[in-house]
């Protein structure tokens, strides 16, 4: 499929899919048409990758580990150990991310709770909810 198809396909804009090849996230064919400029055509594989990117990043990756998991996985090179190990890593970074956004939220409501109460006492510091 052409990229204008590709884009209805997977819901992303041209632009997105551009910049998703151009990081060596999808790798489309090239066609015989086109010229100096040969067509990109997409397989539906391709589209189970650009859903699989979207779903990579909402869950934190960044784009150089997505193409480095994306490589991986289209080597071969993928096993049920390996995916183990690869979410049990996000796992643990999105709990220390989660820490400190429960600490950031923390204190912005007793900041919220300070001013209110029409600021007695000592302002909350940030420090004081960081682990």
């Amino acid at each position: 499929m052409l990229i204008s198809e590709f884009a209805k396909a997977t819901g992303l804009p041209v632009d997105t899919i551009r910049f998703y090849i151009a990081k060596g996230l999808l790798k489309p064919d090239r066609g015989l048409k086109g010229g100096s400029n040969p067509y990109q055509l997409f397989t539906p594989e391709e589209v189970t990758v650009a859903r699989m990117i979207r779903l990579q990043q909402t869950l934190g990756y960044t784009l150089g580990e997505i193409r480095a998991l994306n490589d991986e996985y289209r080597a071969g090179a993928h096993s049920p150990e390996r995916t183990l190990e690869v979410l049990q890593l996000q796992i643990e970074r999105l709990q220390h991310r989660k820490a400190a956004l429960d600490a950031a939220l923390t204190f912005l409501h007793g900041k919220v709770d300070w001013i209110r109460s029409g600021r007695t006492g000592p302002a909350p510091q940030m420090e004081d909810h960081q682990r």
